[in-house]
Order: C-alpha cells, then structure tokens, then sequence
C-alpha cells in the first residue's frame, strides 16, 4: 500500500526563498475531511489530481494519488469541494541532498508559512535548515484537511 510518510514544521525565517526560482500555484479543496478517508482534489498549476488519504499512523498514512484532468479538478474546486479552498504557492527547496517543500498560504490561510519534507522511512535521517522552526507534524490544526473548517487567519493571535 502506497504510504505518506511526512514531516511539517513552521518556517520561522525567509532564508528559505530561493530568488528567482518560480513557485507551483496550488488550489485545492476537500470532498472529505474525515480523518478516516480525506479526499482532496488538487490543481498544481495546470495539472487536476485526486488524493485519498487515511488515517494518521504516526507520521504515515496511506495515500493514493491519480492524475485527473484540470477541468474535471477545476469543476469539483467549484462546485463539490467544501469551502473556503486552500490557496498556497509550493516552492521546491533543496537542503542537503533532499527536496523540502515550502507552502506560502494565501486567502483564508494567509500568513501561514510550513515546510514539509517526504521520506521513504519513517527512521530516515534528515538533516533541518536552519530556517525552519517548530515541528507540528502531530498538530492537526496545521493540516490543510483542517486549515477548511478552521482557516489559519481566524486563529487567536496572542
């Protein structure tokens, strides 16, 4: 069974920004945000995806993800997916040898900035940049499954 295995932190810096480079424009909605069996659609700039998910074991899951075509993903956005969207910018950060991924929100989730990186074991070694902060992998407010019904900008600041 084909398995996320992901780490999240908060970026505490803007050393990460790679000048020049351009970002991946990333709008996605849910159909389920059952913790059970998430159900995401994605358009990554001109490309429509379908992702199940299930439940959190730690810092795996089971995930399967299939190419869907992007006006098929723009419809369901549209008018299936629950509200308000996750709007984000992905930049692809390289660090040591792997390949972290630096979502800058917008909208409802704007000025929340995380950093992921995928592994292949959940033992695997990783070394952190210097610009990341707090690890919130084990935080379900910080899952875009959640960022729907609990938008980042309605947080408490204090």
């Amino acid at each position: 069974m084909p398995r996320e295995i992901e780490h999240k932190f908060l970026v505490r810096s803007d050393r990460w920004h790679p000048g020049g480079v351009t970002p991946i424009r990333i709008v996605q909605g849910y159909l389920s945000t059952d913790p059970d069996r998430v159900v995401r659609i994605r358009l990554a700039d001109d490309d429509g995806y379908v992702t199940i998910k299930g439940r959190n074991a730690g810092l795996a899951r089971p995930e399967f993800e299939y190419r869907i075509p992007a006006g098929d993903a723009r419809e369901l956005l549209d008018h299936l997916c629950l509200k308000p969207l996750i709007e984000k910018r992905r930049y692809r950060v390289p660090h040591h040898g792997m390949t972290w991924d630096v979502d800058v929100f917008e909208g409802a989730n704007a000025g929340l900035v995380v950093a992921e990186i995928e592994l292949a074991a959940v033992d695997q070694p990783f070394e952190r940049p210097p610009w990341v902060g707090d690890d919130v992998s084990g935080d379900a407010r910080y899952q875009n499954a959640s960022l729907v019904s609990r938008p980042y900008r309605s947080w408490p600041r204090g």
